[in-house]
């Protein structure tokens, strides 16, 4: 073969000749840190033969596409390993995930001996540099080879209809199938597994920088309808550096984990006579809840939206008018049914009217925006209230209160003209960036989710294509606009509309999905909602979600994370914990407690029976921003003694600068700590 190719590369482009049979390790094979290439926009092995014309652009083994790749080469080792220790063991799907890998397997439950032994078979895999080896199949091929693979053939049938939401995408497409083997030095296979790639070229790419870490039930497709199966947890790194300074930050996450510090710091609690994913504010959580919530409130009414309220339930009929059900059916309670007649088993034999827990507010925003005529000269009209709504998440997918099932929304309707929703949305943007900003996460991005034009979920969207077009549109336009990185979410869109997602970085760099701005097209027809246009004709409003928050249990969640329970002052639930050295000194110092707290502050005052220095211990763990102390000398001097969060400390302050310079900082709305 003859002829000439173009690689790109460091923004530079570079003719190469091809020979008989060029491929990208020819290119690329002595730089490990490539892992695969792009050609004609496809991701392909290294492996693979280039043709006359092609351009090729490597990539790289720390780009994102790049560690997917690596990880899910990891997931095949991983598999392998198991059933070379488990041979009965049936193979599920091992797709690659943020900062890691799963792979899922039938068989008995895995212990963490088990973890250790598949870790060191794993090792012997990749020392023996084994290639991954690409071969198209037909589908009666495939069937024959994988006879013994029960999903496998489920995957080769349904091929398809493979999603990226259960991990099949990585096995099957809609096109050929192909099967990877693991070859060793010698020629000879050592193992095979049905996937589309690509892979990494050999194992000993992996190198030192991967690590399996944990083990879960699961359930193939993610339906607990279906078998049970095994789930192994990994991560892949470029380098052992790498994987280590990983390792750091799942430490210190596990230190910031809400759940621990909620309990530490008495802030919530779940209980199994309640339910789980839903959570018990304690007073200490019951503050910081109301403190979030009136900040938004007043926030709200600055930003001229009028506070409503709603019931939590409502009959059925409603949510078919709004089309929760069906298009959210799944996400919805069971009807809850009035007047229904039961027999002695509690069975009811005859159905009264069905009511349902509601999911979302805006069925009811809907009827108050009905409830009287509109006219043009009322637009926009923002309706906003604090509502809970209730998901019926799986038990094994709640997670303390960044997923749960009762959720309280600072959830607002903006109802306005078709001409006034860009500036709607633009005037929705930044409230919600400067909430974020003042709450400390200014670390932010966009996220615009769409339809999905051609995927499994195309018939789960609601609308014209003329609706979807223009208002995807106005939302692209408006966050490419706002100067932040912009990401697209295909096929993440509401049913009714499409949505722009802020994703917030926290302290030690994760992202969350905070707050969410819908386009809504679609409810304001399905309610018939019009308004009296200047010309006396009846329009269509359209109307816009948004929540700042998203969930006040969620957001409450990441400040917990995000500030490792070391809340600013002004949120702090206890700003003040204010210390005795002594019990002679209790009274000297409650007299600076209630000047304190006649000034609105939180004020802690520890007058139990513990030693001095247990309760500056309890106190430094309690994570008070202002830690006041007071013995002999105060007294004495009419002064008080500081200790900070960072250890500094600050005596013989008198009484009216130390109440000064905590009720102006807490006034001051600083996300930093207070220091000497």
């Amino acid at each position: 073969m003859s002829g000439v190719i173009t690689v790109h590369r460091d923004n530079q482009a570079e003719q190469v000749e091809l020979t008989t049979t060029t491929t990208g390790l020819d290119l690329f094979g002595e730089d490990r840190t490539i892992v695969a290439m792009r050609v004609g926009g496809e991701a392909l092995d290294l492996s693979r033969e280039l043709a006359d014309g092609d351009e090729v652009e490597p990539i790289a083994i720390d780009s994102a596409e790049g560690l997917s790749i690596l990880r899910h080469s990891c997931g095949h080792v991983t598999a392998q390993a198991l059933q070379e220790l488990h041979a009965d063991a049936k193979l599920g799907v091992g797709p690659p995930i943020v900062d890691g890998f799963y792979y899922d397997f039938q068989t008995e439950p895995l212990t963490p001996e088990d973890l250790k032994a598949l870790e060191k078979k794993m090792g012997q895999i990749v020392k023996a540099r084994q290639r991954f080896v690409r071969r198209v199949v037909s589908d009666e091929e495939a069937r024959e080879e994988l006879a013994n693979e029960p999903f496998k053939l489920e995957l080769i049938s349904d091929k398809g209809s493979a999603s990226d939401d259960d991990g099949s995408s990585v096995e099957v497409g809609a096109g050929e199938l192909t099967i990877y083997d693991n070859v060793n030095r010698d020629g000879s296979v050592a193992w095979k597994d049905l996937c589309r790639g690509p892979h990494i070229p050999h194992t000993g790419y992996l190198g030192n920088g991967w690590a399996l870490t944990r083990t879960s039930a699961a359930y193939w497709r993610g339906d607990q309808r279906n078998a049970g199966l095994q789930r192994v947890y990994g991560t892949a790194w470029p380098s052992k550096d790498e994987l280590q300074a990983y390792k750091t930050r799942l430490e210190e996450a596990a230190k910031r984990d809400h759940r621990r510090l909620g309990a530490e710091l008495d802030l919530f609690s779940f209980h199994e006579v309640v339910g789980s994913g839903l959570p018990l504010f304690h007073p200490r959580g019951g503050v910081l809840k109301r403190e979030m919530e009136d900040y938004v409130r007043a926030r709200h009414i600055e930003e001229g939206f009028d506070y409503v309220g709603t019931p939590h339930i409502a009959k059925e009929e409603l949510f078919y008018t709004s089309g929760h059900l069906p298009y959210y059916a799944d996400g919805m309670f069971p009807p809850l049914l009035e007047d229904a007649e039961r027999d002695e088993q509690g069975n009811v034999v005859k159905g009264g009217q069905a009511y349902r827990l509601k999911a979302m507010n805006c069925p009811m925003h809907n009827l108050i925006f009905s409830s009287r005529g509109r006219s043009y000269r009322d637009l926009p009209l923002r309706f906003f209230e604090f509502g809970t709504v209730y998901r019926d998440e799986a038990s094994g997918v709640v997670q303390g209160l960044t997923r749960v099932r009762s959720i309280t929304q600072d959830d607002s309707h903006s109802y306005c003209t078709k001409e006034q929703a860009p500036e709607e949305v633009r005037h929705l943007l930044r409230f919600v960036l400067s909430l974020l900003n003042d709450f400390g996460l200014t670390d932010v991005a966009l996220e615009v989710s769409t339809r999905d034009e051609d995927g499994k979920k195309k018939d789960k969207f609601i609308g014209s294509d003329e609706q979807w077009d223009e208002a995807t549109a106005i939302l692209e336009e408006i966050a490419h606009e706002s100067g932040l990185p912009v990401v697209a979410d295909p096929g993440g869109a509401a049913y009714y509309g499409p949505k722009i997602s802020i994703q917030a970085k926290d302290a030690i760099g994760r992202t969350w999905q905070m707050s969410t701005i819908q386009y809504d097209f679609n409810q304001p027809e399905r309610f018939n909602l019009h308004y009296t246009a200047s010309d006396g004709s009846h329009q269509q409003p359209v109307m816009i979600h948004s929540a700042k928050f998203g969930s006040i249990e969620r957001f409450m969640g990441v400040l917990i994370e995000h500030y490792a329970g070391a809340f600013p002052a002004w949120l702090s639930p206890v700003q003040v914990t204010a210390i005795p050295v002594a019990a002679e000194f209790d009274e000297y110092l409650g007299g600076v407690v209630e000047q304190l707290r006649a000034r609105g502050v939180r004020v802690d005052f520890d007058t139990s029976d513990d030693r001095f220095g247990k309760k500056i211990r309890n106190a430094t763990q309690g994570k008070a921003p202002f830690i006041l102390i007071a013995g002999g000398d105060d007294r004495d001097g009419a002064t008080v003694s500081f200790r900070f969060r960072d250890g500094s400390q600050r005596n013989a302050v008198g009484i009216d600068e130390a109440v000064q310079l905590i009720t102006e900082f807490i006034a001051s709305r600083s996300n930093e700590s207070p220091t000497a």
